[in-house]
């Protein structure tokens, strides 16, 4: 049975058949059938939308998004009072892309009649802490692909990123309501939604960022990190041991072949500081004998030897095998991403206009388990539907297609737990105003 949605007959070849890729009339569909706009509405409220005295019926009304067009028409500072309000909007403008910004103090369309007034009252008071981490920036550290590439050997740096992170994020500061979600393309990004994280400073965000920050090197170094003291601060530790060595050690020498050729190899000789240590190592390869093992693993092994024996004494040598490992494995933020309350970044349930696919959530526990070439398609969201048979897409048989798992993951994982939180915040909020003013009264 055809489906009976307006549009679908442009978007399909003779015979019904769903054409592969992105496709506007396709995301017309995707945002007339799919797209969660309730619990995105009840996210972006955080429990302000019910009926307690201590709620703010002005804070959804207050976010900005952003839209951005075909033919990259950009809409800034879109802003709604309703999730009936959001929805219409998203219908009839059909957004290739949507991005979230801060909340302001005041409803962002009306920004204009507060900076006439001459006070620059218009600022952001709050936004979740976010990361954005790309696979492009590992460029020098992949052979596999490059740029906006990506493919099974390269993506398990994303995995990587994730478990070090989040670890990080929960242990180290305490938050605990975290949603990571793929970019659609090459990437991802990480919300922190704990009402402390919402309210934090630049400064604060900043320290933040610099604390899980390590790639200080320049575009041009080979070495990306540098780990001065005798000993790794214990969050680096934490990461070394925990995850980056061993997927060093199990993954990357041998999937992207470090050690296979001179022109590979060199490049990690060249995070050596010691001359006589590189010397020694590429007369010990120049023979090209094949060994019994694996070579890269092999050639790692005689190089972790020789740097870890304690022969040499040089400055840096103790810390050099980490440094290589952490250049290779550890996750590259971009920084100025995280350290701003004014950065907009894209919305979860978008659809990457160069892909197709929806950008969906990723459990942590389990994002070894994520492969983006498996994340669900416009294309493969349609012929469901199709298969189906009603096109009505009902709740129960949107479960049932491939981004049902994503939407029960976000409402069951990350919204329930979320909200909870946040209603208890309001409550003890609004008891902690209600007991001052009591107090002012008294001593009145």
């Amino acid at each position: 049975m055809e489906m009976e949605i307006d549009c679908a007959e442009e978007a399909q070849k003779p015979g019904n058949e769903i054409i592969e890729g992105f496709n506007p009339y396709y995301l017309k569909i995707y945002y007339g059938k799919f797209f969660p706009y309730a619990d995105m509405y009840k996210w972006m409220c955080y429990a302000n939308d019910g009926k307690h005295p201590g709620c703010d019926q002005s804070y959804f009304g207050r976010r900005e998004f952003s839209f951005t067009l075909e033919n990259n028409v950009y809409l800034r500072f879109q802003s709604f009072n309703s999730a009936v309000e959001l929805e219409s909007s998203i219908k009839e403008k059909c957004p290739f892309k949507i991005d979230i910004g801060p909340v302001y103090n005041v409803d962002p369309a009306k920004r204009h009649a507060y900076a006439q007034s001459g006070d620059n009252v218009f600022r952001p008071v709050e936004r979740e802490l976010i990361f954005d981490i790309d696979i492009s920036d590992y460029d020098d550290v992949r052979f596999c692909c490059s740029g906006a590439k990506v493919c099974s050997v390269c993506w398990p740096l994303m995995t990587v990123a994730i478990k070090v992170i989040d670890t990080a994020l929960r242990e180290d500061f305490g938050f605990n309501h975290i949603l990571w979600v793929y970019s659609g393309r090459r990437g991802v990004h990480c919300w922190v939604c704990d009402l402390r994280a919402r309210r934090l400073t630049n400064e604060q965000r900043t320290a933040i960022a610099d604390y899980l920050y390590v790639h200080k090197g320049s575009g041009n170094s080979i070495k990306k990190a540098n780990l001065p003291g005798h000993s790794l601060h214990p969050f680096l530790g934490r990461s070394y041991t925990d995850v980056l060595r061993d997927f060093f050690e199990q993954k990357v020498i041998t999937t992207q072949n470090l050690f296979s050729s001179k022109e590979r190899y060199e490049r990690i000789l060249g995070m050596i500081p010691d001359e006589s240590i590189i010397a020694e190592l590429e007369g010990k390869w120049q023979d090209n004998k094949r060994p019994r093992d694996d070579i890269n693993v092999f050639r790692w092994g005689q190089l972790k030897h020789l740097l870890q024996s304690g022969k040499h004494k040089g400055q840096g040598i103790r810390r050099c095998v980490e440094e290589i490992v952490f250049t290779f494995t550890y996750p590259r933020l971009d920084l100025e991403v995280s350290k701003h309350t004014n950065h907009l970044l894209k919305s979860p349930f978008c659809v990457h206009p160069q892909t197709g696919r929806v950008c969906v959530p990723i459990d942590p526990e389990h994002c070894e388990d994520f492969d983006p070439s498996d994340a669900p398609t416009l294309s493969g969201l349609l012929q469901e539907l199709n298969n189906g048979g009603s096109g009505t897409a009902d709740e129960k048989e949107l479960e049932n297609t491939s981004l049902g798992r994503s939407m029960k993951y976000f409402r069951t994982s990350f919204l329930q737990p979320l909200l909870k939180s946040c209603k208890e915040d309001i409550e003890r909020s609004y008891a902690t105003k209600i007991q001052q003013q009591s107090n002012n009264t008294l001593s009145w």
